[in-house]
């Protein structure tokens, strides 16, 4: 008998859009936890997915499950794949959702909550609140999952694997969208699984987000297996195309002058946000001046996204409050399309819900018009300024393809390119690096600080990791997220205080 749980011998497969991964080899043994890293594009999610069977290889590919104490909780599959984002279905049994309904309470109705979905897993709500305690989201059960925020729905869907786990798991990028907190239960929530004989793979492309179980390390590049062994020994041996984005050629200036006499981008007078079950906001008060740069700060749930919701006109509770952009109130006769035009925006929700379909230079064309999809022939300065960014992010190999064809890492990318396109005076990034590889990552950060310091561009900023905050941040918004209102807000020098840690923040 086969002392190995999961054996490739000479396996390739081809997906859509050219990509492969050829001639894989290697035997995991028994009770070895495994990463699989590699590079944006390397094809992490795709040996992934043909590990869990959900792809066509040829050659060898056995799975021997390892035997578990968790037979009562069997799945009856050998292998579950965790994927990175969970495709919400509603009562209907359709897909439907559209990016703006988490905040239309109405549109909801038709949405299961939390428990719900939880319960159509395993009708054990005892178990189900005790692991939605573990990661301190309790108060989410009665909660539809399309108001979840993207840290929110990361950890639903952890709890929903913890309640029918395979033999074999298999975690995309885990830790992405975690605060603190999550992260750290995660982590020993994992150590709990594997304490139970389950035998978890987590694919991810940075060396913070290795679990602290994994024995063993799988490196994809260039179609293939640039290492396999211990963690211990694992150097990783891919490296960046290049180790800086060029903006010279870009033609980027700076604001124009009518904005820069705004005396403040964004100001904010008691904002008061309330849900039928949390305060959101209490008397919040801020503002945001021409130039400016904010680190939006706080743990799942506090409320950053929702805060982004209302400058960006995603929100229709803006309208109740006083809120002014660019020195207007919200509500006194602009449209949304005007509130959006002065604006470049990214976040995990909009890359979930944006149209997979469409080219990538439609993708990041139709950030001059702030829509899901190019509806528009662009004039020759707004081609040639498309086809500049692609280039400047090494992109323009992938010009033509479908955005479904490409990486998450390159899709993510895509729609930074998108939030850059129109050259806006205030950059809305909401972690934005999520997707990324590391190396991807501090390019990126460069990035960001070399377009602020060129265009003199504000900036709001939100991620859960200190080394992916742009030098350019200097002030921060800091949420408690204690749902009761009465949230902090802290202004301090970055480089004082939030660079304390060098890995995490919130």
């Amino acid at each position: 008998m086969s002392t190995s749980t999961i054996i490739l011998k000479e396996v390739k497969l081809v997906r859509p859009g050219g990509f492969s991964l050829h001639n894989l080899g290697f035997e995991l043994p028994a009770g070895a936890h495994l990463v699989i890293t590699g590079p944006s594009g390397s094809g992490k999610t795709t040996l992934g997915m043909a590990l869990a069977g959900k792809l066509f290889v040829t050659g060898q590919l056995t799975i021997n499950p390892p035997i578990s104490d968790n037979a009562e909780n069997a799945t009856g599959k050998s292998v579950q794949m965790v994927e990175q984002r969970y495709e919400i279905k509603n009562r209907s049994n359709t897909v439907d959702g559209y990016y703006q309904q988490r905040y239309n309470s109405l549109d909801n109705e038709d949405a299961y909550t939390v428990m719900e979905e939880l319960s159509r897993v395993l009708d054990d709500k005892a178990l189900i609140e005790q692991h939605l305690a573990a990661f301190n989201i309790g108060y989410l059960a009665d909660k539809t999952l399309l108001t979840l925020s993207s840290g929110e729905h990361k950890r639903f869907q952890l709890v929903k694997m913890l309640l029918r786990p395979a033999p074999v798991v298999i975690l995309d990028e885990p830790f992405v969208g975690l605060d603190v907190e999550a992260r750290e239960a995660l982590n020993k929530l994992l150590i709990a699984l594997t304490e139970k004989g389950i035998q978890l793979i987590t694919l991810t492309g940075a060396r913070s987000h290795f679990p602290e179980v994994a024995t063993h390390v799988l490196e994809l590049q260039d179609g293939g297996i640039t290492y396999f062994g211990e963690v211990e020994r694992y150097q990783p041996g891919f490296h960046p195309v290049t180790e800086s984005y060029d903006l010279s050629q870009l033609g980027l200036q700076r604001a124009a002058s009518d904005q820069q006499a705004a005396g403040t981008i964004i100001k904010m007078v008691d904002l008061h946000i309330v849900y039928p079950d949390k305060v959101i906001f209490e008397k919040l008060n801020w503002s945001v001046k021409p130039g400016e740069r904010w680190l939006l700060k706080g743990p799942n749930g506090a409320g950053k996204s929702t805060l982004l919701s209302l400058i960006y006109g995603d929100n229709p509770r803006a309208y109740a409050n006083e809120i002014y952009l660019f020195d207007k109130r919200r509500g006194t006769g602009e449209s949304i399309w005007d509130i959006k035009s002065k604006m470049g925006y990214v976040s995990p929700e909009l890359h979930a819900f944006f149209d997979k379909n469409i080219s990538c230079f439609a993708a990041v064309a139709s950030g001059y018009y702030d829509t899901m999809g190019l509806y528009r022939k662009l004039d020759e300065q707004q081609t040639g300024q498309v086809e500049a960014w692609l280039q400047a992010l090494g992109l323009s190999s992938v010009r033509d393809k479908k955005l479904s064809q490409i990486s998450t890492g390159q899709q993510r990318l895509i729609m930074l390119l998108r939030a850059f396109i129109k050259n806006p005076p205030l950059l809305i990034l909401d972690e934005p690096c999520q997707g990324l590889d590391q190396w991807q990552t501090d390019a990126f950060v460069k990035l960001v600080e070399d377009y602020c310091r060129k265009t003199g561009a504000s900036l709001i900023y939100i991620s859960h990791y200190a080394s992916e905050i742009p030098a350019v941040v200097t002030s921060v918004l800091e949420l408690s997220g204690d749902g009761k209102g009465g949230y902090n807000i802290f202004k301090v020098a970055r480089m004082e205080k939030v660079k304390q840690s060098p890995q995490v923040i919130s």
